[in-house]
């Protein structure tokens, strides 16, 4: 379920927000800074699921902590129930497959919502492991779960290539660990990070593997 069908299920401009965009605007920008927080370690998971939209209520001057609890409840339960893939996603993953790689994920997600976006994706069967941050302890950038990520995988770190979309979490994290990055930057972010290799487009991948 979208998250737009949530705020219109629990009337949440009857409780005095604005439409949905600017609503959801606000969200992205206060979500963005607790997982940012969460990935620090300044913030622990149940701070950041009470925090994100009871924050994002208050900017708005509305009171209503119990519907801004529902509304996270049901946020979790049920969006990881959708399946929307970037474009050419499946097709990379399954050539990746098909050449004999052992393919692995590391995310800073938490494991009850990612083990089923895991396996509604239908991406499952392509990967050997999916490790969560909450299961670890620690959260990427930190050089543990990267350790255990190698540990379970039985992989050697000179042989291995990390993929990511965030430059600090997945690239910076992996490079301090000695182990190679490729940074998907499809907006084209300007950074100044050394990383291995850098891409913007998912196919340009296959010429790197």
């Amino acid at each position: 379920m979208s998250l737009r069908k949530l705020f219109n299920d629990l009337d949440l401009q009857g409780l005095g927000m604005p439409s949905f965009e600017p609503f959801f605007e606000k969200y992205i920008t206060i979500n963005d800074v607790k997982w940012d927080l969460y990935r620090q370690g300044k913030i622990t998971k149940q701070g950041l699921r009470e925090s994100r939209f009871q924050e994002t209520f208050a900017h708005f001057g509305v009171e209503a902590n119990d519907v801004a609890w529902t509304l996270e409840t049901r946020y979790i339960d049920e969006t990881p129930y959708q399946n929307h893939l970037i474009d050419g996603a499946r097709d990379l993953l399954q050539t990746l497959n098909a050449r004999g790689y052992s393919m692995h994920i590391i995310t800073n997600g938490f494991h009850e919502s990612q083990n089923i976006k895991f396996a509604e994706s239908g991406l499952e069967p392509l990967f050997d492991i999916l490790l969560c941050s909450d299961q670890v302890g620690v959260n990427k950038p930190d050089a543990k779960i990267f350790r255990r990520a190698l540990q379970l995988a039985g992989a050697d770190r000179k042989e291995s290539l990390m993929i990511g979309d965030n430059l600090i979490a997945d690239c910076v994290g992996a490079r301090e660990q000695g182990i190679d990055q490729v940074f998907f930057n499809p907006k084209g972010m300007r950074h100044t990070e050394k990383v291995t290799y850098e891409i913007q487009h998912l196919e340009e991948l296959l010429s790197i593997v």
